[in-house]
């Protein structure tokens, strides 16, 4: 597939997502963390306008002056910008303004990958599509805890499943020794999964399976929110502020567990794994099965052997620089290097993570209570 067709097909699936929304679904941010769908569909044009267009195309003439203030996410270095807590409250520029933009940024692109554009336009460009697959996927975050906080859990289009675990979880032993970590090839990564390096692991084992939602209401029922002596003291004092008593979505009808899903709202299936899960939550529950998290070196190492992809998998990794990790100047350089800190590292992927968009190296990273992300719990023995 050529550059111009990745760009294309990226672009459309973004606009096909959105397809069954309703003008009122776009605009609405009911908790910091959550971006309105019109300001996702907005900012992942910004960044092809201010990083390709209107630093490479001849004579570019931005579709809008007041975008780059509006739809600038966190770049200190593009300029100022809206306030995160206040993107829910543009009721302007909108919804058809947005998709004008674009199909206008869109045409501009086109005609610019058509003249031959430099490697350096290329590799941004490159990025810009993986940001792009990487704001499809926290439109689904954020579009599930729009409709899934409203009283009567509305859907969307989609096809958004996680398949049941049929068969009972299996050990997986990977032998001590030194490995090697981090991205190795020609294919496109991040720069934090740059800086290729040796480890040294311990023996450990490994589950080939996700933790399911059977297993985990066993930690529900047997006192496990209730039970402080399972949690870090940080875990403790989140679920008790928060009145946490299930993971996020979940809810009891009539002595029964239901979750919300973009499918609707349904009886737990017990087969399924378990998701939207914090760092805190899995933490406790392999404190409960007297087992660990593993490692993110332990997980790309064992990801080899077991199957993954339903879910973004908590490790009990600090999001750290890897040795020799450099940040690119300017804007660019703000992308991964300035969040290592006070945030730990998910691997895999999830069921609404843009196809090709992960790797065994891919180092995914969430502060520890988030739970609206599609993330689920690996043991480790």
């Amino acid at each position: 597939m050529t550059l111009k067709e990745l760009y294309l097909n990226t672009r459309h699936r973004f606009v096909s997502i959105c397809k069954s929304l309703k003008t009122e679904d776009y605009s609405v941010q009911p908790e910091i963390f959550v971006s309105p769908p019109k300001w996702h569909l907005a900012h992942s044009t910004w960044f092809f306008e201010q990083f390709v267009l209107s630093q490479f195309k001849d004579n570019y003439k931005v579709f809008d002056e007041d975008f780059a203030y509006l739809f600038n996410s966190y770049y200190n270095n593009a300029g100022k910008r809206v306030l995160r807590p206040n993107r829910g409250l543009m009721t302007r520029p909108t919804v058809d303004e947005v998709y004008q933009y674009r199909t206008y940024v869109d045409q501009q692109m086109v005609e610019f990958l058509d003249q031959n554009p430099s490697n350096k336009a290329e590799e941004i460009i490159e990025l810009g599509i993986q940001h792009e697959q990487q704001h499809q996927e926290l439109f689904y975050y954020d579009i599930k805890y729009i409709l899934g906080n409203q009283p009567t859990f509305p859907t969307i289009d989609n096809e958004i499943y996680l398949a049941e675990i049929e068969q009972p979880a299996k050990w997986l032993k990977i032998n001590e020794g030194i490995y090697e970590i981090g991205h190795d090839n020609e294919s496109f990564c991040y720069d934090n999964e740059l800086g290729k390096h040796k480890v040294y692991l311990q023996n450990f084992d490994i589950s080939d399976q996700l933790i399911t939602n059977a297993e985990y209401i066993d930690f529900i029922e047997n006192g496990g929110y209730e039970n402080f002596n399972l949690w870090h003291a940080d875990g403790w004092d989140f679920i008790q502020k928060n009145n946490i008593k299930a993971p996020e979505y979940w809810h009891k009808v009539d002595g029964k567990w239901h979750q919300y899903t973009l499918q609707g709202f349904l009886p737990v299936n017990l087969k399924k794994p378990v998701s939207h899960i914090s760092l805190y939550e899995a933490f406790a529950y392999a404190e409960f099965r007297q087992m660990r998290l593993p490692t993110e070196f332990e997980w790309e190492i064992a990801s080899k052997q077991i199957n993954y992809g339903a879910l973004w998998e908590w490790t009990n990794s600090a999001y750290l620089p890897y040795p020799n990790f450099s940040k690119a100047p300017g804007a660019l350089g703000e992308y991964n290097g300035k969040f290592m800190i006070n945030q730990m590292v998910l691997r895999g992927a999830s069921v609404v993570t843009a196809d090709n968009h992960s790797r065994a190296t891919y180092r995914n990273f969430f502060h520890p209570e988030m739970r609206w992300q599609f993330s689920g719990i690996r043991l480790v023995k």
